[in-house]
């Protein structure tokens, strides 16, 4: 899809130059709050499973916890901002399955390997019903055991579906429902 990847790249370029004052100050204070680097940089599944580098702003301090200003971040997806610059890379579309560190989407078999020929993506219909994903996870007796049971195989039959139906209209319905599951959280506040 050459008019998706023009797309990513146009609406990247103008979020960057947007949100770059943003982003350059959330790192800054997260590299105050976490007392380390304020960018963080893991190593995610993408398309074809190959791997790439992911950017989001750091939210867990040296000893592992998530800081105060870290838990601000992430509920309201601010951490993600920097994946602007994966988007401008390449490496992620603004829709698609959220990309997964190693040992889940690149162990994919069968017809579930078809998510696999997708760019991972910023938004999806996973990412969206997970929106609160950690706070589901925390109060589970076992998160390990429920995440790899319960929300991963789940992730994986919604992006199956989205690999189905994937479209410009699909991707617009899903990019609509994102940004106003953002808005609203943020007026939550």
């Amino acid at each position: 899809m050459k008019t998706k990847r023009l797309l990513d790249l146009v609406f990247s370029i103008i979020g960057l130059l947007i949100f770059g004052l943003l982003i350059l100050l959330l790192i800054i204070i997260a590299s105050i709050d976490t007392k380390s680097q304020g960018i963080f940089l893991q190593k995610r599944i993408g398309q074809f499973g190959k791997t790439f580098t992911i950017f989001k702003i750091r939210t867990f301090s040296k000893n592992g916890d998530i800081s105060t200003f870290g838990d601000f971040l992430r509920k309201y997806k601010l951490d993600e901002l920097p994946q602007l610059i994966n988007i401008l890379l390449g490496q992620m579309s603004f829709v698609g399955p959220r990309p997964d560190i190693p040992g889940y989407y690149d162990k994919l078999e069968g017809e579930a390997r078809k998510i696999l020929t997708l760019k991972p993506g910023l938004f999806s219909w996973a990412a969206l019903k997970y929106y609160s994903e950690e706070s589901v996870l925390k109060s589970q007796d076992n998160p390990q055991y429920y995440n790899d049971n319960i929300i991963f195989p789940d992730k994986v039959s919604m992006n199956l579906e989205y690999y189905y139906q994937r479209s410009m209209k699909e991707d617009l319905k899903i990019l609509r429902a994102s940004i106003k599951r953002i808005i609203s959280s943020l007026f939550s506040f």
